[in-house]
């Protein structure tokens, strides 16, 4: 029986494994010279699904085709905005459509994340303090309410198994320094940007997180380059605008719909308990399965490579 690192990993001639994140592996060339640098890794997008900050013992079949396919769409409408990390898509055959050449960066260990509307994480923190990440918000917002102008709420950047932490941008400015600035403004200029492109395909952006990164050499914070998955359904909250109505859960395109069975009394499980969370039955696996391919077919108006 193989080993759960071992199941994580795809064997690929010419590159050799060197981590695997909650869903996704990573690679680096065993011989430099035939991707031209030493300064590139290979980005493998799993069908792995994660929640509450655990890996799932169930995997959604082409989930990995479809974000690393929507993650490209995304790089090419904001390329004009903040420079992207891919370098080539001539990636080995048996990851090919889940897999990109990216440039190797020094990444900076936040989650960057933009809010245009009161939902999960950010719901509870509000309810509790009135406010997020030390930002007051106006008195009686409901959950799935527009807030006034989208904001800033980073959060810390979590190994599987531990949890993510809200925090203030002060606390941000003492762990980044000088780029805590840059990664405000980036962050919100590209939600915003996005999200007027989802409103224009009848989705409500509400909320998403970016991770950036600088080349070894960077000596300027300007120099912010974004990373990883960008704007998908693991990394994004979609609602339908058709649907949307404040005071209420909203009927999302994104693994929502995954949280919702796991805190509902069918699963069983309780989060706050020790246990790992229980598999995914088929019927969950196949309704988020369609909903990540509709959240691509309502953003790019095509199909995915599966």
């Amino acid at each position: 029986m193989m080993s759960a690192e071992e199941e994580r990993m795809f064997d690929l001639d010419g590159w050799a494994h060197v981590s695997s994140g909650k869903v996704r592996d990573l690679y680096v060339p065993q011989d430099a010279s035939a991707h031209g640098s030493g300064d590139v890794i290979l980005v493998v997008a799993t069908d792995r699904i994660s929640a509450f900050d655990h890996v799932l013992p169930t995997r959604i079949p082409d989930k990995g085709k479809i974000l690393a396919q929507l993650s490209l769409w995304w790089f090419e409408q904001l390329k004009d905005v903040v420079p992207n990390h891919l370098v080539s898509l001539d990636v080995p055959e048996p990851v090919r459509g889940r897999a990109m050449i990216c440039r190797r960066l020094n990444m900076i260990h936040v989650e960057c994340v933009a809010r245009g509307y009161l939902a999960g994480s950010a719901m509870s923190e509000y309810r509790a303090t009135g406010g997020i990440c030390g930002i007051t918000l106006p008195k009686g917002l409901r959950e799935g309410d527009e807030l006034p102008e989208p904001i800033f709420t980073p959060a810390t950047k979590a190994e599987a198994g531990s949890h993510d932490e809200n925090i203030s941008f002060e606390e941000l400015r003492t762990t980044v320094g000088a780029y805590a600035p840059q990664l405000r403004a980036t962050t919100l200029k590209l939600y915003r940007r996005a999200r007027r492109i989802a409103s224009s395909r009848g989705l409500i952006l509400a909320d998403t997180k970016f991770e950036f990164g600088v080349v070894p050499e960077s000596t300027s914070a300007h120099d912010i380059i974004l990373a990883d998955e960008v704007l998908t359904s693991d990394s994004s909250r979609y609602w339908d605008a058709a649907d949307w109505e404040p005071g209420r859960p909203q009927y999302s395109f994104d693994k929502q719909f995954v949280r919702d069975w796991l805190l509902s009394p069918e699963s069983g499980w309780n989060r706050l308990s020790d246990e790992p969370p229980p598999p995914l039955p088929d019927e969950i696996v196949e309704k988020t399965r369609a909903r990540y391919l509709e959240a691509f077919r309502r953003l790019t108006g095509t199909e995915p490579e599966l």
